[in-house]
């Protein structure tokens, strides 16, 4: 792990919208791009773990005012690098922790980047940080996976996800301590390297206790960004919790 830029580094900062190109798809960005200007009705909003700025770029655009937070210097260099990025205010720090001047119309935490807090106090923390850089009737938005337990063979604590001659990704899974990490053996040249990145899964409903605990509650509970009803079968949410009026 890289010290100063915990697990996104140099090494992943480099080929990291490349690896992930499928989520800068214009499907997958303008829903939830889309959802995020209603909700911020002309307001600013803040981006826990801005990243290289998938979604933050595309809502500059739409004119609407991001400050993000965003542990990995590394993962900053790239966005300021690409048209537009070196307007948006970042301040680095763990967005759990780390404060900023000013309050927001809506906080937001995108593809399971919750999960990078890998302790419950930690996605406590920053539930309590969201809340408190709300206005009031603000929202926080986060959009994370449900944890995939059903997918596990009967004794068995790994789920393989892609598997090609260049590459085997597989997510292990720890149900008592809620901890997982999603792992990665590369082919290159005949060579392999083996790369491991934890996480903590949360479930829907932990999720809520965390944002009652800041004082917020739940508004709404989708599928996807485009609205779908969330069920026992979905894989994912998208979750908005709001901040009462005073």
């Amino acid at each position: 792990m890289d010290d100063e830029d915990g697990y996104f580094g140099e090494s992943v900062a480099a080929t990291y919208d490349e690896s992930l190109a499928e989520l800068f798809e214009p499907e997958v960005v303008v829903p939830a791009v889309d959802v995020l200007v209603e909700l911020a009705a002309g307001g600013r909003v803040l981006e826990l773990g801005i990243g290289t700025g998938r979604i933050a770029l595309p809502l500059v655009d739409r004119g609407v005012p991001v400050h993000g937070i965003e542990l990995s210097r590394a993962m900053v260099d790239r966005l300021r690098a690409k048209p537009g990025g070196g307007a948006i205010d970042v301040t680095i720090g763990d967005f759990a922790t780390t404060r900023v001047d000013g309050t927001f119309s809506v906080a937001y935490l995108v593809a399971n980047t919750i999960m990078n807090l890998t302790s419950q106090e930690g996605q406590v923390a920053c539930f309590r940080n969201a809340a408190a850089h709300l206005e009031s009737g603000g929202c926080f938005v986060v959009e994370v996976m449900v944890p995939e337990l059903r997918r596990l063979p009967a004794g068995q604590n790994i789920v393989p996800y892609q598997v090609s001659p260049t590459r085997c990704a597989f997510d292990i899974y720890d149900v008592a301590t809620q901890a997982t990490s999603s792992n990665y053996i590369d082919i290159v040249d005949g060579r392999a390297t083996y790369t491991s990145t934890p996480f903590r899964y949360v479930w829907p409903s932990e999720l809520d206790l965390m944002a009652q605990l800041a004082g917020l509650r739940l508004r709404e509970r989708w599928d996807t960004w485009t609205g779908e009803p969330f069920s026992s079968e979905s894989r994912q949410h998208v979750s908005i919790w709001e901040k009462p009026t005073e």
